[in-house]
């Protein structure tokens, strides 16, 4: 890695930081230290557990893993953390599509479990958590919205100490604003007003935690993530408290080094 290549790296609180000069760099070194993850990991267990987030900031880091052919992904059980409600089920604005073309069908894991929005909320809350609680999970890929959410745990739905694994949430108005600027749908009103969405105590329940967090429009998040109280009001501050997790950001994301 050349010298311009090189991250600078710090930590707020417990949650290690990494500056890298451009997202492409940014997801590499990110794919590079989940795939060791996973390959230390199956040392030791027989199989893995993981989480993986759905967002065009998921791109580079997915497209590595996809190209990492040292892996023996059919010893992973994967599992997506959030997903809308009121799309058709192979829509290309699903997550599950998202994931199912970047990642799972590359690589092919032993198991994939979607969520399946298009059952009953109350029934899929209920199918999805069982499929969780089934065995601890290893590792989690997620990022940060604009509005500081991890998965769908917007502001006004956030909770720190909620007593449910996956819950029905109304999305906040600049989380689904969010979803035009990346790009996913043309307009505010196409975007889909309810989604079911992994709670922040089973995303944190995770052992090894690997955020990923690029572009300018990010940038007012990573800032409160990293400075702010850890307040459900950015509920991303609380990655500040978990004992692995490492946040990649690029510098449009996170200013000036």
């Amino acid at each position: 890695m050349s010298k311009q290549q090189q991250a600078a790296k710090h930590a707020v609180d417990a949650l290690k930081v990494q500056v890298y000069q451009d997202r492409h760099v940014m997801g590499a070194a990110a794919g590079t230290d989940v795939a060791a993850k996973i390959k230390e990991l199956l040392l030791v267990k027989p199989s893995i557990r993981m989480i993986f987030a759905a967002a065009p900031s998921q791109n580079e880091l997915l497209g590595h893993l996809a190209a990492d052919n040292t892996m023996d992904w059919s010893r992973i059980t994967a599992f997506h953390m959030d997903e809308y409600i009121g799309l058709p089920k192979n829509s290309p604005q699903t997550f599950s599509y998202f994931l199912n073309k970047s990642l799972f069908e590359r690589v092919n894991p032993g198991r994939v479990h979607l969520i399946d929005s298009s059952n009953s909320s109350a029934a899929e809350c209920l199918r999805y958590s069982e499929l969780i609680q089934e065995a601890p999970i290893d590792i989690v890929c997620l990022g940060i919205g604009e509005n500081g959410h991890i998965a769908f745990n917007d502001p006004p739905v956030a909770d720190f100490n909620d007593p449910l694994l996956i819950k029905k949430v109304e999305l906040d108005d600049a989380c689904r604003q969010q979803q035009v600027n990346d790009g996913c749908f043309p307009s505010f009103a196409d975007v889909p007003t309810h989604a079911l969405t992994l709670t922040i105590p089973a995303l944190l329940a995770g052992a090894h935690l690997f955020c990923i967090v690029p572009g300018r429009t990010k940038h007012q998040a990573v800032k409160r993530t990293l400075s702010g109280s850890i307040s459900t009001e950015c509920p991303s501050t609380i990655l500040r408290n978990h004992s692995d997790c490492t946040l990649y950001v690029d510098r449009d994301a996170y200013g000036p080094v």
